[in-house]
């Protein structure tokens, strides 16, 4: 019987809800923490490797590009050093040597000039008309008259499209000239424009106004001020490498690597989505998330299961226990009617053997000669011999009676199944005669022996008769009949003993063998009787059946083991 269905249900429910919250609970809690401590291990570690691989990348790219600045300020310097003023102002001489910047190093030179004191570019080598264009406002050619090198900041210019000056200062005796050269722009800022991971990540060139020294790969405004507002200029910046964490204007984390370069007069900036950036992490987060989650329904369906089996076998433990208690409650009740039946067969036995012995004694008279003519006599002797018959088998009830009430069959012996069952009918046949049912038996002879208890035999076969009795005495009619049949098949003692009373539902046939389940009103059965009767067949490893067909009666086979 399910706990679910038991009269105890609430306890079991309350025991099942508390079992599940441990089991859950004393799972969960370390499944969690451990969880939780490598998740956050594992995020902090996963960030810090992120942080030092941006920064390692920027860093590598401020020294490509440092490099690649330096590089051209060296060309132009040892070009500068190769020839005299007055041979750089010579067409033929600045057109080959600009050949030959752009032959070694593939168009990042567009153009090359000369410039006098006064600012004046008095040479020029190019695609543009630059001739005698005036410098000496030029911030680049200011700075590079004080600094004798310069790499000047991107401006638009005469030629009205960026591009940034490369310019070297030189004497001539005393008279100071410039040559300077201009780099190709799309080539500097595809350099710097390379410098991507993901699919959020870009790199741009700030000056120290804040200023956009190339073309960034998506739109973006930079603040005015000190480096774009990436660095904070208000205290010394210690270190030429930084990285910040900002929330843009749409809510999203952004990283931002700035690196100082051009003797810090430029900044690199390199920035990306956290999500991006974090974008593996995510992934294996996912995963973390799917095993976690996984795993949790896994501990919930076995807390379930381990939980419903240990709450079933609470339940059945419990009702086994009821039952032994009711059994012990039953043989009580047994073994009181048991001594009253005791007592009853021996009053009983003693008056009957009186009158057996008393008849003996009449008819030991009725032989005398005196009464050998009494037209009675064939009459009174008859009677006699119907006395002694009737009390001889009152004696053989009472004995069988006493035998059974006293549990004297209780030992485990060989025995013939066929005397137990017609030790049964005549034990029943009275009351069976009273609810005008006939009982008939169809014994195979000499059946092999059955090692088993006498009173739980009987226990047995008087079930199933007082069952059928009950059931038949309900419903009236004729023709009522229980019948006793025994036979060997495949090795084994089948006995059937069939009714043909009302039946039983198919709906609970198949519980008729549960402890506790009875069919009878309230304070009339215990719903013990076939329980017993099934385990005590089961004990000796035969087996019970039944079929039952409504209102056409029911059959119960019992199959014993031959020994």
């Amino acid at each position: 019987m399910p706990w679910y269905k038991s009269t105890r249900a609430s306890y079991y429910k309350h025991l099942f809800r508390n079992m599940i919250v441990t089991i859950i609970g004393v799972s969960f809690v370390p499944v969690f923490l451990v969880s939780f401590t490598i998740y956050y291990a594992f995020f902090t570690a996963y960030q810090e490797k992120i942080n030092d691989h941006l920064m390692a990348l920027v860093e590598n790219h401020k020294k490509q590009i440092d490099s690649f600045l330096s590089n051209r300020l060296a060309d132009i310097l040892f070009l500068s050093e190769s020839d005299s003023y007055g041979q750089f102002r010579d067409q033929a001489v600045l057109d080959a040597n600009l050949h030959s910047l752009r032959n070694s190093y593939g168009g990042i030179f567009v153009d090359l000039g000369v410039v006098d004191a006064d600012g004046h570019q008095v040479s020029y080598a190019g695609p543009f008309k630059l001739s005698n264009v005036n410098y000496a406002d030029a911030l680049w050619f200011k700075k590079v008259m004080r600094d004798q090198v310069v790499v000047s900041d991107v401006f638009l210019g005469l030629r009205g499209f960026p591009h940034f000056i490369v310019a070297v200062r030189r004497f001539e005796g005393d008279l100071p000239w410039v040559l300077r050269a201009t780099i190709d722009f799309i080539a500097f800022n595809n350099m710097v424009e390379n410098i991507r991971i993901g699919e959020t990540g870009f790199a741009f060139i700030l000056n120290k106004e804040g200023e956009l020294q190339t073309k960034p790969r998506y739109n973006f405004n930079p603040a005015q001020g000190c480096y774009g507002q990436f660095l904070d200029c208000s205290k010394p910046i210690t270190s030429d490498i930084h990285i910040d964490e900002r929330r843009d204007e749409l809510d999203n984390d952004i990283i931002y690597v700035t690196a100082l370069l051009k003797n810090r007069d430029w900044a690199l900036v390199y920035t990306q989505k956290r999500s991006d950036a974090m974008a593996e992490m995510r992934w294996a987060q996912r995963i973390s998330i799917f095993i976690f989650v996984f795993g949790g329904i896994s501990i919930v369906a076995m807390a379930f299961i381990l939980s419903w089996r240990m709450v079933n076998r609470i339940a059945e433990s419990d009702q086994a226990k009821e039952m032994m208690n009711k059994q012990v409650i039953e043989s009580g009740k047994l073994a009181s009617l048991g001594e009253l039946a005791a007592g009853v067969a021996h009053e009983i036995n003693n008056p009957v053997a009186i009158m057996v012995e008393e008849a003996g004694w009449i008819d030991d008279i009725l032989t005398e000669p005196e009464y050998k003519n009494n037209h009675n006599i064939e009459e009174l002797q008859r009677a006699l011999k119907q006395i002694n018959t009737q009390g001889k088998r009152c004696k053989d009830i009472t004995t069988k009676l006493l035998s059974f009430a006293r549990g004297s069959g209780s030992a485990i012996r060989n025995m013939q199944i066929n005397e137990i069952i017609e030790e049964v009918i005549t034990l029943s046949s009275q009351r069976a005669k009273y609810a005008n049912i006939e009982m008939h038996s169809t014994l195979q002879p000499d059946l092999p022996e059955i090692r088993a208890s006498e009173t739980e035999m009987h226990q047995v076969f008087l079930n199933l008769v007082n069952n059928a009795i009950q059931a038949m005495e309900k419903n009236g009619g004729s023709d009522r009949t229980i019948h006793f049949k025994s036979y060997v098949r495949d090795g084994k003692i089948i006995v059937e003993v069939t009714d043909n009373g009302p039946g039983i539902p198919e709906a609970v046939l198949g519980r008729i063998f549960d402890p506790f389940f009875t069919t009878k009103p309230v304070g009339q059965g215990t719903g013990l009787g076939l329980s017993i009767c099934y385990g005590i067949i089961r004990k000796m490893n035969g087996d019970i059946q039944v079929k039952s067909t409504v209102g056409e009666g029911t059959q119960f086979t019992i199959i014993f083991p031959i020994q």
